[in-house]
């Protein structure tokens, strides 16, 4: 494979392309390559605090640590402090510190729904009318986000769970959608997603598994609105203490993720990152991989969501589109685990994780 400012400029048997003497090598033998990884679903809230100000080699351990050693080219911030991560996304495009093309969605919430595992003193965009979410909406538009996401289900522990109004949801939506943007939920139950399906939103952020299952009306309007499902499944495993609730968790999630993928429905990969601390990935893989064939995991990493999102530059391994890599130590048809084993990640041609070992 040749790349050339940033795009792959041929792919072919080895042997049968020149490679110009100038050019940087990396040998690839016994390993597989496959477009850059997305994450559409990620926080950088913990330790991300002051990236304005942050070390440039601190900032890119963090980077590596969190996203790029995994194979993530590029992700979605779902929710973070957006000054904080626009000053992330300069330093990053500016080309001063490696790392991932960042999209960022702005968080509204329902009025008094303010979730009981953030911080109370934790200032959060509320909102208590349609108004108020069209204005939330439209000044995340004029900051520059790319995105919006709705808590339709704010989870409250021992308390009901405070849903987000479909009014309220319709009007931020209509705001995103105006602009040509995508619009993210995050539902907590029946009420959450039913509410965000009438709304208009296009990606549920998480399935519910303490409902234990979709209902069929929800999967037939899902599929018939083009709603794109992101699992989250390790996160079960990180927000209940007792491993008996935990897999209860994580086979209703896999239920509901199968279920979906069985209607056609569209799958994108997310892990929460960021706000969950298991960066490893090899796990949400074993889970997907219960519900649908690794090929199928791989596309929620590639060209699911470089479609859905409209980067069509991106999520092949083909002359013409961008160099967004990621070549892997092993094989993911054998196991679909593989897909973690990632010995270089490349975005627009430069090489942003390496585990280690330099190019010639």
């Amino acid at each position: 494979m040749l790349i050339r400012h940033g795009r792959i400029a041929a792919v072919g048997r080895r042997g049968e392309l020149k490679v110009p003497s100038s050019a940087r090598v990396i040998d690839c033998t016994g390993k597989v390559i496959v477009a850059g990884f997305w994450n559409s679903h990620v926080h950088f809230e913990t330790g991300w605090q002051d990236t304005l100000h942050a070390p440039a080699g601190a900032v890119e351990a963090h980077l590596q640590e969190m996203l790029t050693r995994w194979g993530f080219t590029t992700v979605w911030d779902l929710g973070s402090d957006p000054y904080n991560t626009l000053a992330l996304r300069r330093r990053i495009e500016s080309g001063e510190i490696p790392g991932p093309q960042i999209l960022m969605a702005g968080d509204i919430f329902p009025k008094n729904g303010h979730p009981v595992y953030l911080p109370a003193e934790l200032q959060l965009p509320e909102a208590a009318s349609p108004e108020e979410a069209r204005q939330m909406a439209q000044q995340y538009m004029k900051l520059g986000l790319d995105g919006i996401k709705l808590f339709t289900g704010a989870f409250m522990g021992d308390k009901p769970v405070v849903n987000m109004d479909a009014a309220i949801v319709s009007a931020a939506a209509e705001v995103g959608h105006a602009e040509g943007k995508p619009v993210f939920a995050h539902p907590q139950n029946y009420a959450g997603v039913d509410n965000a399906l009438a709304g208009g939103v296009d990606i549920l952020a998480h399935t519910i598994p303490n409902e234990g299952h979709f209902t069929a009306a929800e999967l037939a309007r899902m599929k018939q609105q083009h709603t794109a499902l992101i699992p989250t499944l390790t996160l079960w495993t990180t927000v209940v203490s007792d491993p008996v609730v935990a897999d209860k968790l994580v086979g209703a999630g896999v239920d509901e993720l199968k279920a979906y993928f069985s209607e056609g429905g569209t799958i994108l990969f997310g892990t929460d990152v960021g706000f969950q601390a298991k960066y490893d990935t090899s796990q949400e893989y074993e889970f997907m991989g219960r519900a649908m064939p690794w090929s199928d995991v791989l596309a929620s990493l590639t060209t699911n969501p470089s479609a859905y999102f409209k980067q069509t530059a991106k999520g092949q391994v083909a002359k013409g589109m961008s160099a967004d890599l990621v070549v892997l130590d092993a094989d993911p048809s054998g196991d679909v685990r593989n897909l973690a084993k990632v010995a270089y990640t490349i975005r627009g041609g430069k090489v942003i994780y390496s585990g280690g070992r330099k190019p010639q």
